[in-house]
């Protein structure tokens, strides 16, 4: 926006701090290739607009904003006269989207020294070479260096994630091997039995009732009650004293199975009723035969679904075979973080859901949400683990994820029982590399990226609330789309 264009004086202008040490010929060609501009109340430029010049206030009074989420956020109101905003990164040329990086407006008549950006440049690159070497070193040295450290805090995550899907993966796998081998030698073992069977006295009746109540038996496996310890262990002792009575040897160690499937004394007494005494035991044992395999395959299929759950929320975690951007839901997203992070929130955290499930799916980076979950909740149990080592309860607490709206954008908060940020650092929580971790445990990037992640990229928005006890970190999406933005400096 342009102002009214107002006399340019070389002696004003060299009395800016910025100017001072100038000679009389630099300050003639400042006046001659700028300008000096008038502005009423009012915006003077809006972040995001091509920067095409560089202000210099002579006088009056500016606010400076930048947008986060739908609010412009100010960031420095000041009357210092010198003060300067505008193209300040116009010598870096088309290595850096020259863009204005916040919203200036005036709260009063002010004049403004301006410099179009691209003499700004060339001014700088002609009296100042060094100094433009030193900048441009040290902005892309920045750059550089925050990526790679980005880039190593993604490598800790990935590392810990791949440990704790690794032990997830490995219980459930090897409780499948155990239960394959159990079953290899139970079907052996029913094998021989029916061997006998067949072999035995039983007429075409007795034999039909046998099979007729195996296949009922393996039924009612699927369908066994679930019984409290109490209830089990009483079954367990009135099984256990039938099969004595009747002459079954190791009564004590088919009933425990028996009571897992469901069987009772009724069912007990209808097979004897079935066989005669002599084969009873034989008929006992193949039918403990049949429950055990029914039971082992039931853990077989438990084990198996188990590892192929974990594997789906791998590749809902990464969402590598998904398309960058996307209308997600937030919940699917929040359970495979959560169960990717099992490992290390252990079992002494608990975790708690409190999902509105009528919330609408959302556009967004999925991926790049996921990172932002990780860092939370990382942080979330970093944060109540340490009151292990302040003299607390061994590291327990409570994680909780909520998720709400909130007008136009989706709540994600998460809450957790830790010790809570202290007041003299609450200001530099999302500055990059500031980390309240132990040395080795963080880099400081993670609430940073966070904040990239979702503030920038996602026009959205990240605050928390913390005393000790009651910590709560807020992410607010917006339920409509925005324009897909994959120019983001650092967006993973």
């Amino acid at each position: 926006m342009s102002g009214r264009p107002l006399p340019c004086s070389p002696q004003e202008i060299g009395s800016l701090f910025l100017f001072e040490e100038l000679s009389p010929e630099q300050l003639g060609r400042l006046c001659a290739e700028g300008r000096v501009e008038g502005f009423d109340p009012g915006p003077v430029y809006a972040e995001g607009d091509p920067a095409t010049c560089f202000y210099v206030m002579l006088e009056g009074a500016v606010v400076l904003s930048r947008r986060v989420g739908g609010d412009d956020v100010e960031v420095n109101r000041t009357s210092q006269r010198g003060v300067y905003a505008g193209a300040m990164q116009a010598y870096l040329g088309e290595r850096v989207r020259q863009v204005y990086n916040n919203s200036m407006r005036v709260t009063e008549p002010t004049r403004f020294f301006v410099l179009p950006a691209d003499t700004f440049a060339s001014i700088m690159q002609e009296w100042f070479p060094m100094a433009v070497h030193l900048l441009e070193g040290l902005f892309f040295g920045s750059k550089s260096t925050q990526r790679a450290i980005g880039q190593r805090e993604r490598l800790l995550a990935l590392g810990s994630l791949s440990a704790g899907l690794t032990h997830e993966l490995n219980n459930p796998a090897a409780a499948a091997v155990r239960a394959t081998a159990t079953l290899r030698e139970r079907v052996g073992k029913m094998r021989h039995k029916l061997r006998m069977i067949s072999a035995g006295t039983y007429d075409r009746e007795t034999l039909a009732n046998l099979i007729d109540f195996q296949e009922r038996t393996a039924e009612r496996v699927a369908k066994a009650p679930v019984l409290s310890p109490l209830e089990a262990a009483d079954r367990e002792d009135a099984l256990a004293d039938w099969l004595d009575d009747h002459g079954v040897a190791e009564g004590w160690r088919i009933a425990p199975t028996f009571v897992q499937a469901g069987l009772d004394l009724d069912w007990l007494e209808q097979i004897a009723a079935a066989v005669d005494e002599e084969t009873l035991p034989g008929a006992i044992g193949w039918i403990g035969y049949t429950v055990e395999t029914e039971l082992l395959m039931d853990e077989i299929e438990d084990s198996t679904s188990r590892i192929s759950h974990l594997v789906d929320a791998a590749k809902q975690y990464s969402q590598l075979d998904r398309a960058p951007f996307q209308v997600a839901d937030v919940h699917e997203l929040l359970d495979s973080t959560l169960l990717m992070l099992s490992g290390k929130i252990g079992p002494r955290i608990k975790v708690v859901k409190e999902y509105d499930r009528t919330l609408p799916r959302v556009p967004a980076y999925p991926a790049e949400l996921n990172q932002v979950w990780t860092n939370l909740i990382d942080n979330a149990v970093s944060a109540m683990r340490r009151s292990d080592r302040e003299g607390g309860e061994g590291g327990e607490g409570t994680l909780t994820v909520r998720t709400a709206r909130d007008h136009d954008r989706l709540l994600v908060e998460f809450r957790d029982t830790g010790t809570g940020i202290p007041p003299e650092i609450r200001d530099r929580v999302f500055d990059p590399f500031f980390t309240t971790k132990p040395v080795g445990e963080g880099t400081g990037l993670g609430l940073d990226i966070s904040w990239r992640i979702v503030v920038d990229k996602h026009h959205g928005g990240l605050h928390f609330d913390s005393e000790p006890g009651d910590t709560r970190f807020q992410v607010l999406l917006p339920l409509s789309a925005p324009a897909p933005d994959d120019t983001s400096e650092e967006s993973a």
